[in-house]
């Protein structure tokens, strides 16, 4: 009986979820520094190929803030009815990358200096660039910039596009489709995944799930694949096969749920025991949930043209060629 009434209440928290029209959640990863260094270094990188301190103080201390709005519940949206997106990766010592897409512009603004440093790539100074590349040079400032959403979508599908061929319409799964999949897929977790409940304190209650994690991926994987055909571009194919997954950790993976009065507001995932490594002790993915605010447009972003961020972006990226090969001896030497 316990089994079904946790399983059903999570299901219940689930499809409050859906029925709101905006929210917001945050993603932390649970690990410090050391460890991810610890682990790194247990990989057997490359001379050369270590993670940098920088980036493992980056990625230890991240967090993703998301905000989404609809003009629907939220498992009635689709793209067209979504208003506002916010997205925002911060650290202790300030935020790295934001961008928002509030009616038909989107608006970013990112830490440049802060993320090259981290992952050992520096950014070429703002004043390297070409002068008509003024909007990115603003982007590398960390000042915002905004485009228009639309336009740069048909600029990227006619870069990416054959000319004289027409896109293909992508495939969807139809309703009575999707239905079927879902059910397919909680009839795994109901074989697989072991629920228990524990009450709290004002009208706080925990719920944990538990599964081995290579046996719950490979059986949800097969219900998943004869529907591939119908997922969208490069999902189908992008599926790993039983064989893919055969030295998969198969240890057991807990999923801790809070809900408050009934309504998901945390979920933190045990990831430790799949580095396989009796030293880690602490590696864990939280995700914590709140009623969504309204995305707003930032005031004073300086607009950010399809030219600009081609001659900005690949401007860059030639730079650093021309840099790397300069060092290099001539044909002959």
């Amino acid at each position: 009986m316990q089994q079904l009434s946790a399983g059903k209440k999570l299901d219940q928290a689930f499809e409050k979820l859906g029925k709101q029209k905006s929210i917001s959640f945050e993603l932390d990863l649970d690990v410090d520094a050391a460890t991810l260094k610890q682990m790194d270094a247990e990989s057997d990188p490359e001379p050369g190929e270590e993670m940098p301190d920088e980036a493992a103080e980056l990625i230890s201390g991240a967090k993703i803030s998301v905000t989404v709005e609809s003009k629907k519940p939220l498992d009635e949206s689709e793209e067209k009815d979504f208003v506002g997106v916010a997205v925002k990766v911060g650290t202790p010592s300030g935020d790295l990358v934001e961008y928002r897409v509030v009616g038909d512009h989107t608006y970013i603004r990112s830490d440049v200096e802060a993320l090259g440093k981290a992952m050992g790539a520096p950014v070429p100074p703002a004043d390297q660039l070409p002068p008509e590349a003024k909007g990115f040079k603003k982007l590398l400032d960390g000042e915002w910039v905004t485009f228009n959403t639309e336009e740069m979508e048909k600029a990227g599908q006619e870069m990416a596009q054959e000319p004289g061929v027409k896109p293909s319409p992508e495939p969807t799964l139809d309703t009575k489709t999707e239905k079927k999949l879902l059910e397919a897929l909680r009839g795994v977790i109901a074989r697989e995944v072991d629920f228990k409940t524990a009450g709290g304190e004002d009208g706080t209650e925990h719920i944990t799930a538990t599964a081995p994690f290579r046996t719950l991926i490979t059986e949800l994987l097969g219900e998943i694949r004869p529907f591939a055909k119908d997922l969208p571009p490069g999902m189908g194919t992008a599926l790993p096969t039983d064989a893919d997954l055969k030295d998969a950790p198969d240890a057991k993976v807990t999923a801790d749920f809070t809900l408050k009065n009934g309504e998901l507001t945390e979920v933190h995932v045990d990831l430790a025991k799949l580095t396989e490594n009796a030293k880690v002790k602490k590696f864990g993915l939280a995700l914590k949930m709140s009623a969504g605010s309204k995305p707003t447009a930032p005031a004073g972003a300086s607009e950010l043209n399809l030219e600009e961020l081609m001659g900005g972006f690949f401007g860059a990226m030639m730079q650093d060629e021309d840099l790397d090969e300069s060092g290099l001896p001539g044909e002959g030497s």
